[in-house]
This record gives C-alpha cells, structure tokens and sequence, in this order.
C-alpha cells in the first residue's frame, strides 16, 4: 500500500500531519478517515481498514487531529467542534489536491465528528461509523471514569490506555452542546453503521438511536465478539470488506475515477502490504491473491492454485450449463468441486512420465437435475472438452520479458 505524506492547515493555521494510503492504480473513489478519541493516525484498526480499502482501488486520507501524533497544537485547547473543523480542512485540502473524498468513515468519537461535518462535504456520498456514540457527551462519562484530577482552570487530568491527556473545561462545555441527532437527521447521505454488542466503552444502544434517527438509505452491521478498538485484525479487514461492497451500491466508481487506459489480459502487482499479497486486475474487475497465514501470508485471498482450480471449476461448469441449454437437457444446476496434490508418478496408471512426482487435480461435479443415467453419462464427457481443460492437458508455450 503506497503511503504519502499529505500534511495539511488547520483553521487555526496549524499544521496536521495526514497521510494518504493509494492504491497502486488512479483511485477509483477518495476516503476520508476520522480516528477514536485519542488515538491517532497510526492505531492499528486505520491502518488494516486503509491497507484492505487501497487494495480494492479506494484511497484513504487519515489524519492526526490537532495535539495528537504528528500534528501541531495543544490537545487540551481542542474542542468537538474544532475536531469537526479539522475534517472539513482535510476533506477541502484532498479536494483542492486530488479529488473530494466520497466516502466518510469514522471510528467511535470519530464517527460522530463525520455526522456532524459532513453537511459541509457536499460530495460525499456514502457515511460509515464504527462503535460512534450517538451523542458526542458520551465521552464525558468516559472521561470521569479515568480522571486523575482537575486542575485550578477545571480540566480534567485523564489517563487513557496508558497515557495521560489534559481536557480543558471549553471541551467539556463544547460536547455538551452537541446536537448530533438533528445532523443525523438531515444527513442526506447514504450511512453504514457497524457497532460490537460487547462494545464496554460505547454501547450498542447508541448504534439503535443512531439508525432510528437516521433516514433511508441506512444499514447497520454487528461486530460479533469485536472490542472498541476493533483490535483484532480480522474485525477491521471484515470491516473494510463490507464497507467495499456496499459502498458499490451508492457509489458509481467509474463516474468518480477519471478514465484510465486499461492493460489488455490480465495484470498481477504486489500491494506491497506484506510479503505475498498481490493485486489482480482483469479489465474493470479487482482480485486479490495471497498466501495462507502457516507459510507466511495474510490469507487475504485465496492463493495462486487456488485460482487456477477456480479457472478450471467455471470453465465446467460453463461449458456444461451451454451443453444441456442446446440439448435441452434437465440440468437444474451444476457443482464442481476441486483440489490439487501432488503425487508419485508411479502412482498415476495413465501418465507417461513414470519417475519423480506429478501435479494431480481432482474434480468432483455434481449434477442438479431430472438426467438419466446417459445424460449423467455424456455430460461429465463434456466436462473434459472444456476450454481450460484442454489448456491444461495440452502442451503450453509460455514467452516471459521484461516490461520496462
């Protein structure tokens, strides 16, 4: 996953250090990411949930909001609204640079700083929170859990995860200000909810008065078994899946990404995310190939004979859905079912080759349907004049250069 710095002003002439996560390819669509309450660019559920989105052609712009990581400024001077301020100096920053973001995703306190800016991002199209507490003064409740003090001024002395924050008295009357039902109300957009029923620092009530506040088109996604922070990495990489799939349906990414001369066949880049994982790209559609987590990799996607089985399996059961539709066979439906081996040659009755070992493929196909025992009969022999059996059984001449 490609990263660049992107560093951008605040309002307050500050400066926030952000980075933009591209994918290897032009972008099909821009996402902006607001992180949890203290947490920063860098925490691990931005991180996956930015890798898993750039590998499917979406970027992402995360950011340190003022007084956190990189970023200039006091946290203690912050406030909601000024956090708020700060997504809107980021998205008009990508729009002036590359494009408006179209997607929004925020994670807890972020989530509801998305709702509250995105009035003023008028091109974004698709909202996503994550364990988003419904009013933003949730967090007062939070904060006096893990306080360590007031100062002579009223802020609050607080130790989170380890580290010690000051909160000035203008955040606390800020967030309990906050109107964040009226926006959610009004939104306009398209919004995604995803919240863990055993969220211990957000409940998941606030996701039940967010989605009954929100209008049409809304959904809402549980995080099974998930924590706040979606620690694990299978719950963010989960997280970024849907949020793929479903921002399909409200986002016309060819409409969103300029055009792009597209490489005749098929092209294969590594992401560069970690040691084995690769892009796929055949015309306008995205895979990704990976390696099991027992030999090195993420088990991201499946592995390269894996695709080459999934080729084997489709061109079946094309060829034989086309064989019963001009026979006019009963075929109701087709299962082909396949795994690769490797075997001693000497094991193989009909192989020329008798010494060392061999690649062996098993194919199972079940037939759906009223056929009789000759139909049964004729259409596993078909089977085997699939195109991409004839391939693999046929002598292939592979011309490999350098591209340069």
């Amino acid at each position: 996953m490609p990263s660049e710095r992107f560093d951008f002003l605040n309002g307050r002439g500050e400066r926030l250090a952000a980075l933009l996560d591209c994918p290897i390819d032009q972008p099909r669509a821009y996402a902006l990411f607001a992180h949890c309450f203290t947490c920063g660019k860098d925490n691990r559920a931005a991180k996956r949930i930015a890798e898993a989105l750039t590998a499917v052609g979406i970027a992402v712009l995360r950011f340190d909001f003022t007084g956190l990581g990189s970023s200039e400024g006091e946290f203690a001077n912050t406030t909601f609204s000024s956090s708020v301020a700060d997504l809107v100096a980021a998205a008009d920053e990508l729009r002036r640079a590359r494009r408006a973001p179209a997607i929004l995703i925020g994670h807890s306190l972020g989530g509801a700083a998305v709702l509250a800016a995105a009035a003023d991002m008028p091109e974004a199209r698709a909202v996503v929170t994550i364990n988003t507490p419904c009013d933003p003064a949730h967090v007062v409740g939070l904060l006096n859990k893990h306080t360590s003090g007031v100062a002579a001024d009223g802020a609050l002395e607080v130790t989170l995860a380890g580290r010690s924050f000051r909160i000035g008295r203008t955040f606390l009357e800020d967030i309990g200000h906050q109107r964040l039902r009226d926006k959610i109300g009004s939104l306009r957009k398209a919004l995604l909810i995803f919240h863990a029923p055993t969220d211990d620092i957000v409940g998941i009530d606030n996701a039940s008065d967010i989605f009954t506040a929100a209008k049409h088109p809304k959904s809402f996604v549980s995080l099974a078994d998930a924590d706040h922070l979606l620690s694990r990495r299978s719950d963010a990489i989960y997280v970024a899946n849907v949020i793929r799939a479903w921002t399909e349906r409200y986002l016309d990414m060819t409409e969103l990404a300029p055009a792009v001369a597209m490489d005749p066949g098929v092209v294969v880049r590594e992401t560069r995310v970690e040691r084995f994982q690769q892009e796929i790209r055949v015309g306008r559609h995205r895979l990704i190939a990976d390696e099991p987590v027992d030999v090195g990799g993420r088990d991201s996607g499946p592995g390269p004979y894996d695709l080459v089985l999934a080729g084997l399996g489709a061109c079946t059961s094309m060829t034989l859905r086309l064989y019963a539709e001009r026979k006019a066979l009963p075929l109701d439906r087709v299962t082909v079912r396949l795994a690769h081996s490797r075997i001693h040659a000497a094991d193989c009755e009909s192989c020329e080759t008798r010494e060392g070992m061999l690649d062996r493929i098993d194919r199972s196909i079940t037939l759906e349907g009223d056929l009789n025992d000759e139909q049964r009969k004729r259409l596993l022999e078909v089977a085997d004049k699939c195109p991409v059996h004839r391939t693999m059984t046929s002598e292939i001449d592979i011309r490999t250069v350098e591209q340069r």
